[in-house]
């Protein structure tokens, strides 16, 4: 498809509108786990892919679902030749995202990323991990817990990361995450119920480093680009080496300041080629496509541990796939257009 001009619709979500931007329209319903909107940086990963798609030769627009039937029904008349899909909720609900592919699906109009079979797979972290055994991928040992009954996986034993089954972007994980005790557990599996309704994901925690692998292509002829790795050493003496919440997205904490990402230079080739290709076989586990992360820990021991699959990542130029791409040889133009031609491929 590369050289074919495109009609392009950026979709993207945003059910949390000053009132005086929007009087029409009613006042977002909250859910349980409802994202909370962090500082924004100082441009947008859509605009920066807008821009991407114009240099490309497409003809690009955005369209937002803003959790009105009204703005969900009128994708049908979008008229796009691609969705390039961004959204991560449907009126701030994590557990949606997967409900706005099925309707593109159902449109029979063409989108980028993963579709919901993938993100049903992906986004529920136990479901993940029993693919992930299945395939013969490493994962740390986990149980979950909901309403007072337990699904014992694996017999597991403490240190413990305790997270909701069914979030991404480190909702819902902080420093109160790595539990040492019984009662610290319970504690956690408690709040987390109340706080997002969700099923506990009890998880042995991995001491090690915090390595990303971005994968482009398709469930044949997927590749991964060259490792990330998330930086960790420098948080105050304490706190739990893990990608919180706040050593993610909160850019005003003392978290956020001391870590980084940056490509992980000192692997040695045959653990850089292990990571890649356990990464590889991640992504197709659990059905991913067009683009991906796989986020896995690296022990002492050389003992690589798979923790998630992240369909459709953050594109922004500053984040992580993005820096995979560009150490790559891709220009962030490239990458998108990649992108694009891989989400079109399938419907050639």
């Amino acid at each position: 498809m590369a050289g074919t001009k495109l009609k392009v619709t950026v979709l993207y979500d945003l059910w949390e509108e000053p009132a005086e931007a929007h009087e029409e329209l009613p006042a977002p319903r909250k859910h349980k786990g409802q994202k909370k909107r962090t500082a924004k940086p100082l441009k947008h990963d859509r605009e920066e892919i807008f821009e991407a798609l114009q240099k490309l030769g497409h003809e690009p627009s955005y369209y937002v679902l803003d959790g009105r039937p009204q703005s969900l029904f009128g994708l049908a008349k979008c008229g796009a030749d691609l969705i390039f899909n961004l959204t991560e909720s449907y009126g701030g609900d994590d557990t949606k995202e997967m409900q706005v592919t099925a309707v593109l699906d159902v449109l029979d109009i063409p989108y980028t990323g993963s579709g919901p079979h993938a993100n049903v797979l992906a986004q529920d972290k136990a479901i993940a991990k029993k693919m992930f055994a299945f395939y013969g991928i490493k994962s740390p040992y986990f149980a979950t817990a909901y309403r007072g009954t337990i699904d014992h996986a694996h017999d597991i034993a403490f240190p413990l990361i305790v997270k909701p089954t069914c979030e991404d972007g480190s909702i819902g994980i902080d420093a109160a995450s790595l539990v040492t005790s019984v009662k610290e557990l319970m504690e956690r599996i408690a709040y987390i119920q109340a706080e997002f309704d969700s099923p506990s994901l009890i998880e042995e925690y991995i001491e090690g480093r915090e390595i990303y692998a971005a994968i482009l292509g398709s469930y044949e002829y997927a590749r991964a680009l060259p490792l990330v790795e998330l930086d960790l050493s420098k948080l105050p003496r304490g706190m739990p080496k893990i990608a919180s919440l706040d050593v993610k997205h909160l850019r005003d904490t003392e978290a956020y300041k001391l870590t980084r990402s940056a490509i992980a230079e000192d692997l040695d080739e045959a653990t850089a080629d292990k990571l890649t290709e356990i990464a590889v076989r991640a992504f197709r586990a659990v059905k991913l496509r067009d683009y991906g992360r796989i986020d896995m820990r690296l022990s002492s021991k050389g003992e690589i541990y798979v923790i998630e699959a992240n369909p459709n990542p953050w594109l922004s130029s500053g984040q992580e796939f993005a820096m995979a791409a560009k150490k790559s040889g891709l220009s962030y133009t490239q990458m998108i257009g990649e992108i694009v031609d891989l989400a079109m491929a399938r419907h050639a």
